[in-house]
């Protein structure tokens, strides 16, 4: 279907479509199965100014827009998920400076995640804190022209690799939620430490560790926004981010499709291509509809984000909802369509798979975003009662 891109919206797509089809296809598997980080690929995204997609021209970007990112990350995913969400989490980790952050902030720290000298990573999740964030206990307690940092916050992507975090931490835990504030921390910066690299199920070239913060002193400089500002922060960050969620479970559902329909023409089975038979046809027109619709939502989304300043909330969680249950649909059937050769390792369709699961998961849990969306519309309907 035409979606209408601008010129350079085409050409981030074709871009990032040419990098994932020659630089990480060929070493998908490789990177999977030594689970590398893929620093190579990194600098040919940076190279081609991907990085620069999402942040402004003043700071040394290129000032497009979320619809751009989701672009990228669409043609990223469909090679690799793993590769895509090292790519992406850089994004996540600016999106704090980009909305609140002062002057200083944005010259210091924009020019190098844009260029892609540097990446950077969101720090909010913690043992006890995942859908539920109210419950952080790492805190960032004033001392002087100082915060010192105490906790630790887990599964954080693009750990122990990025350069550049940005921390929720409580700076006054008597207001609670409303005593969490933001704090961009640096790599190399005493105290902070990092756990070993966690094995997951998929998405296994990223980089996914624990940050450690021990008596860590941060500069008050260093504070995003206003004390008390984290938690609307972290919840505006993750509106922004969500559909490119959705983008990167709508490009594992793409790739794992095109790899069934592949394989049902050339796999012969009574004397004739498995494509032909209806129970194929049928599985294979509901993947792809259901990518279509997917991909429809997430650009309108995107689209809409970037030309209207309202509380899309609601809307970004319908995105990352829907297309990250697609993709799970769809990842699944491929590999029933490929039989047993989808559930060998020599083949990309179990890895799609795998990769597929974490999208229903992070930046809020499916049920979650059901939950946002619920008392998004529930709000809005009271509101127009009044």
């Amino acid at each position: 279907m035409d979606y209408l891109l601008s010129e350079q919206q085409i050409f981030i797509r074709d871009t990032a479509r040419e990098i994932a089809q020659k630089k990480i296809l060929p070493v998908r598997a490789e990177l999977d199965e030594q689970e590398e980080f893929p620093w190579d690929i990194i600098k040919e995204l940076a190279a081609a100014d991907l990085f620069a997609i999402f942040v402004p021209e003043a700071y040394g970007g290129l000032d497009a827009g979320i619809l751009d990112v989701c672009l990228a990350m669409e043609e990223i995913s469909k090679a690799c998920g793993g590769v895509a969400v090292s790519y992406a989490s850089s994004a996540l980790g600016a999106f704090p400076i980009l909305l609140y952050g002062s002057e200083e902030q944005k010259q210091k720290y924009l020019p190098d995640i844009a260029s892609g000298k540097k990446l950077a990573a969101f720090g909010l999740t913690e043992a006890g804190a995942g859908s539920d964030a109210s419950g952080i206990q790492t805190t960032a307690l004033p001392d002087g022209d100082h915060y010192v940092l105490n906790g630790t916050k887990q599964w954080i992507t693009n750990g122990g690799e990025a350069e550049i975090y940005t921390v929720i931490a409580m700076t006054n835990k008597a207001r609670g939620i409303r005593g969490a504030s933001a704090l961009i921390v640096e790599k190399g910066t005493p105290g902070f430490s990092f756990g070993k690299k966690e094995k997951k199920l998929g998405i296994r070239s990223s980089s996914t560790r624990e940050l450690i913060f021990e008596d860590c002193r941060i500069p008050k400089e260093n504070l995003i926004g206003k004390e008390g500002q984290g938690f609307l922060a972290a919840m505006k960050t993750l509106d922004k981010s969500r559909p490119g969620i959705g983008a990167q479970a709508l490009g594992i559902a793409q790739g794992a499709y095109e790899e069934a329909l592949r394989y049902s023409r050339e796999r012969v089975q009574f004397g004739k291509p498995i494509s032909s038979f209806q129970a194929i046809q049928h599985m294979l027109a509901d993947m792809a509809t259901k990518i279509e619709a997917a991909r429809a939502l997430i650009y309108s989304v995107a689209r809409y984000m970037d030309t209207n300043p309202k509380d899309m909330s609601v809307e970004s969680a319908m995105a990352k909802l829907y297309a990250s249950d697609i993709a799970m649909e769809v990842t699944v059937d491929a590999v029933q369509i490929m039989g047993g050769y989808g559930y060998m390792r020599e083949y990309p369709t179990e890895k799609y798979m795998r990769d597929a699961k974490i999208t229903q998961i992070y930046e809020g849990t499916n049920q979650i975003q059901r939950n946002v969306i619920a008392l998004g519309l529930i709000k809005r309907s009271a509101g127009k009662g009044k």
